[in-house]
């Protein structure tokens, strides 16, 4: 009995340097999990890897995949006699390369057209300066232009009226899309995505 509350002691000594044990470690560190997009802007992943093609620019020279190289492009399909859809577009492309600010430079933004009978280079040119002399503009026979466009997705479909050969609408995919440096597309922009949002996903894209 004359030794009961030295055995007292020790327990609670030993107790106490279990629990100094247990919560000397530290805390362990959640796994920082990337940020969520922004409505209407749906990453890529894996990055899908561009077949070689070959089209012509508004200025009548050849244009292939290796010409994607060193550059981030956003583009989009569409054709110059689009009555709503493409001039919003290319409206918002003039919108979103200003809120690049200093890193427009970095970005080419390019117009595919899905009416090469129509959309010759000269066309293309005068069509683009409407909205920034600088944005690229790409066109090809339906050889060429149909296997691109699947590539990215895109779908479109010749709608002729009844009758007329000359006039007709086209309806295709209104998304716009972006391609790496490597020539290889990463992101998919809903139609509609607000400029500023486009520009911020870019400049972070571009600084990472």
């Amino acid at each position: 009995m004359e030794n009961y509350p030295m055995r007292v002691l020790s327990i609670a000594l030993s107790l106490l340097l279990t629990l100094s044990a247990c919560t000397s470690a530290p805390a362990a560190t959640p796994t920082p999990t990337a940020a969520p997009l922004p409505e209407g802007v749906r990453p890529v992943e894996p990055p899908i890897a561009l077949p070689d093609f070959s089209l012509t620019d508004q200025s009548g020279q050849p244009f292939s995949l290796q010409n994607f190289r060193d550059r981030w492009t956003v583009l989009s399909f569409g054709y110059t006699h689009c009555p709503d859809v493409c001039p919003i577009i290319l409206a918002n492309f003039t919108l979103t390369k200003r809120a690049l600010g200093d890193q427009a430079d970095k970005v080419t933004f390019m117009f595919i057209s899905v009416d090469g009978a129509r959309d010759t280079p000269e066309v293309l040119r005068r069509h683009l300066a409407n909205f920034d002399a600088s944005f690229l503009g790409l066109t090809g026979d339906e050889m060429a232009i149909r296997p691109l466009a699947q590539a990215f997705g895109v779908r479109y479909e010749i709608v002729k009226p009844e009758g007329t050969q000359a006039d007709y609408l086209i309806n295709h995919t209104a998304s716009s899309f972006l391609v790496n440096p490597k020539g290889e597309l990463v992101r998919i922009y809903s139609y509609g995505t607000q400029p500023e949002v486009v520009a911020a996903d870019l400049k972070a894209l571009i600084l990472n």
